[in-house]
């Protein structure tokens, strides 16, 4: 059952309770099918927003935007902190609803997405955005970019993790940087700076089994950029080939975000694949 509570984002949100206990966030906009949007790291529900994606979606859908523990109104124990309660976290949401639901994932939110798949049966359909899986010889983080956001951490220079982690990991330009500061999550997101690089060290530590994927045959879209780095190419026709019912879509001359730099595209290739033949 959710319950309502005012969060630190001074905004009304919805929460649900994990299976270790922990309040997760979400606000719920528009009417219609349910659509549960999982954003990516150093960001929060909000960043649906940036481009109006959510309020196109919640045209035709109920939109479920949640928001990562730790971050925005979610709660968080950041002593006990496993990858695996994030996974927990997506199911968590998704069988709050009464039914099945499209789940829509973008970067590490796209892994939280396809493993919450796994802890589900009310998906309706998944969509997944180049979730970063390290797969080859690809590594998701330098041990020293990590290491230098930790020390950060500890001497309380927040911004300056978050900075870091945009630079480093996120391979944000210094414009995309300098927009995303003048947004109006910035603090709320620099306040969540302990959660940047335990999540990043998580995933980069994050094994993909195949074989754990071969009978989950939700129809599935993968969506990927012409434009971003080969590693979340590489890992994204990983998840391709591992699915038995998905579907890959390359989002030619665009990135990592395309949501935010052809919100037109993103939302058609969603909106075909969800109401297309079963």
């Amino acid at each position: 059952m959710a319950k309502t509570r005012s969060s630190d984002t001074s905004t009304e949100l919805e929460t649900v309770t994990s299976a270790d206990g922990t309040a997760i966030a979400f606000e719920r906009t528009g009417s219609g099918p349910p659509l549960v949007l999982v954003h990516g790291g150093a960001c929060d529900h909000r960043f649906w927003d940036l481009s109006d994606v959510r309020s196109t979606f919640a045209e035709r859908y109920t939109v479920y935007a949640m928001d990562y523990r730790g971050v925005g109104g979610s709660g968080d124990d950041a002593a006990a902190y496993e990858l695996e309660r994030e996974f927990e976290d997506v199911a968590a949401v998704v069988e709050s609803i009464d039914e099945p639901v499209t789940l829509l994932g973008h970067s590490s939110g796209a892994l939280l997405s396809l493993e919450a798949a796994l802890r589900t049966d009310d998906l309706h359909e998944l969509v997944l955005y180049e979730p970063p899986i390290p797969v080859g010889d690809h590594e998701l983080y330098d041990e020293d970019v990590l290491a230098e956001m930790k020390r950060l951490l500890d001497d309380g220079e927040n911004e300056r993790v978050l900075v870091l982690f945009l630079r480093e990991i996120a391979q944000s330009t210094p414009e995309e940087i300098d927009a995303q500061r003048s947004a109006p999550d910035w603090q709320d997101l620099v306040d969540a700076a302990h959660v940047w690089p335990r999540s990043v060290q998580a995933i980069g530590e994050y094994e993909f089994d195949a074989a754990r994927f071969t009978e989950m045959t939700t129809r599935t879209l993968l969506l990927s950029g012409s434009e971003s780095p080969p590693f979340l190419r590489d890992a994204t026709m990983a998840v391709h080939d591992a699915l038995p019912n998905s579907r890959l879509v390359t989002l030619d001359g665009h990135g990592h975000e395309a949501m935010l730099t052809a919100p037109e595209r993103f939302v058609a290739e969603v909106l075909t694949f969800v109401s297309g033949p079963k």
